[in-house]
């Protein structure tokens, strides 16, 4: 049986059945127990060093990798797919075989995920904004971290935010958003702003504000791959990994903007939602947009109290700590995509590739892909798929905790340690039991 395209996720959401109810309730309970397991028997002392620790990579393997003759040809790779995607964005057809659809939707923005957790920070190489502009730079006979002014601490990732709400909507709420017109509208708009701005605040506007590297960022620190503080490339555990993440101004709105519009991804799809919201009189756009914000801000809204109330009671300084454990939300969001994404971009990334190799839809065939039937047998495992969705979820709200008490301890006096996780571990524990409960409501 081949799946029916959908118009959910810009280009077709994948409707698996939903988790039944007492997987729901089973795998919130777990992660109740476990949190409390390892909020009272786990490590009293900080066990990860973060950017400090790794065990590098044999030398022959970091040289290539460094090497510049390897790093362009990654970006001339990157560069050449993105124009090849944009022969379909200009020239294709307005139809959902025009592969671009996929490519952005699936392609990219799932696809970055996966990649970046097996090979770490490369979407920074890849992205073509950044070799267009390293390209320019070089052409101009300028270092591209010169830009015409200095970017202000303040701004941070909140561009980066701004940018992920922005691509959310477009994904998720946006009328007509499966056409041509408003996918170009959007990616030209995009295009400019990145672009434009690292102009005028040299490249690391790029890691501060193009949603997808910050993105790709973030999940990179869940990769068993990364740098140490003197350069060296290294493996180590992914949460090691993780603990290396600095804070800095917006990654708060950042991580809570990825959560906040995954979990709103699934609310959309509960049926109690659609029968009310077409029922409402209202547009179902301005709903969407409403209730998209309204994830967002409820995720910053009880993420930040919850912080800022550890400080008080641990009597601990209050005004940075939001910033410091933000890194402990970052594999929640994992266990979210992980468990609405993972059939989407199996089945339509087949379909995908497919497209790709007729980007005009005239019959072409460059890749040898275009008669490649669908492998739709992953629907047929229908409690696989509910299991995986359950463990992708509790998974990665331990994997928060685990990463939030290491930190609990470095920060908190030890005597006050314990009871300054539990505010954070109670709202961790209702983004869990909440994601849980909408895999049961789609």
């Amino acid at each position: 049986m081949t799946p029916q395209l959908l118009p959910l996720h810009g280009i077709g959401g994948r409707q698996d059945l939903p988790i039944s109810l007492d997987l729901a309730v089973g795998g919130a309970a777990v992660a109740i127990a476990l949190s409390f397991v390892i909020l009272g028997f786990a490590w009293r002392t900080s066990k990860y060093r973060g950017d400090q620790s790794g065990r590098p990579l044999p030398a022959w393997l970091a040289r290539v990798l460094d090497a510049g003759w390897f790093r362009w040809a990654l970006r001339v790779f990157g560069l050449a797919t993105f124009l090849y995607a944009g022969v379909a964005l200009v020239f294709g057809i307005d139809r959902l075989i025009n592969p671009i659809f996929g490519f952005v939707y699936i392609l990219v923005w799932v696809g970055l995920v996966p990649i970046s957790l097996v090979f770490g920070p490369v979407w920074r190489v890849l992205n073509p904004l950044r070799t267009l502009h390293l390209l320019l730079s070089k052409a101009m006979r300028q270092p591209p971290s010169k830009g015409l002014f200095e970017l202000p601490a303040w701004v941070g990732l909140w561009p980066a935010a701004a940018g992920i709400f922005a691509f959310t909507w477009l994904e998720l709420v946006a009328p007509e958003r499966a056409t041509l017109p408003v996918l170009q509208a959007w990616l030209a708009l995009y295009v400019v702003i990145v672009l434009f701005g690292s102009v005028l605040f040299g490249d690391k506007w790029f890691a501060q504000a193009d949603p997808f590297e910050a993105y790709a960022t973030l999940m990179a620190r869940l990769s068993p791959l990364g740098r140490r503080a003197d350069g060296v490339l290294v493996v180590r555990r992914p949460l090691e990994n993780l603990d290396g993440m600095k804070p800095q101004a917006g990654l708060v709105g950042l991580v809570a903007a990825l959560l906040g519009s995954t979990a709103y991804d699934g609310f959309s799809r509960a049926t109690f939602w659609i029968a009310w919201a077409q029922n409402s009189g209202y547009s179902m756009p301005l709903l969407g947009t409403l209730a998209l914000l309204g994830f967002i801000l409820f995720v910053l809204v009880t993420y930040s109290g919850a912080t800022l109330l550890a400080g008080k009671l641990s009597e601990s300084s209050r005004a940075h700590l939001p910033g410091l454990f933000a890194h402990s939300v970052v594999p929640i969001v994992l266990g979210y995509v992980i468990a609405h994404y993972l059939t989407l971009f199996i089945l339509e990334g087949q379909r995908t590739l497919k497209y790709l190799s007729d980007p005009l839809s005239n019959g072409a065939n460059i890749f040898g892909t275009g008669l490649l039937g669908l492998n739709a047998g992953i629907v047929d495992h229908t409690t696989a798929i509910a299991v995986i969705k359950v463990a992708a979820v509790v998974g990665g709200h331990l994997l928060g905790v685990i990463s939030a008490h290491d930190r609990a301890v470095a920060l908190f006096p030890r005597n006050k340690a314990l009871v300054g996780q539990i505010p954070l571990l109670v709202v961790m524990v209702g983004y869990t039991t909440g994601g849980l409960l909408l895999l049961f409501a789609e």
